[in-house]
């Protein structure tokens, strides 16, 4: 299955609009550093959550690079029919690109 794919560029603008970003990684990566905004739901986990997600509108998922975020959204289109996208290079492209991080848990 092809799983649709978005830059973090095309991420960030859909962040300012309220997008939701799913982060697959293990607790450890994820404190270490993370988009802000970004819920964490370890990729072993996303099967018992998915309840939580939203169903109408689009679930970036992202990881360190892109692997386990792209085994996440092709689990939730075809396993649930949801509208899911892989943040292609993950979280190591959105450093690199220059743009915020959260150390730490996340604060809401």
């Amino acid at each position: 299955m092809a799983v649709p794919e978005i830059t973090v560029d095309e991420l960030a603008s859909r962040l300012v609009a309220g997008a939701f970003l799913l982060d697959v990684r293990q607790p450890d990566e994820y404190v270490e550093a993370h988009v802000p905004g970004a819920r964490l739901v370890p990729l072993a986990e996303v099967p018992a959550h998915v309840d939580e997600f939203p169903s109408a509108d689009p679930i970036f998922v992202i990881c360190r690079t892109g692997a386990r975020s792209e085994r996440a959204a092709e689990y939730l289109i075809g396993q649930h029919g949801l509208d899911a996208a892989n943040v292609v290079g993950g979280t190591l492209a959105w450093i690199d690109g220059g743009r915020d991080i959260v150390v730490g848990p996340e604060r809401t």
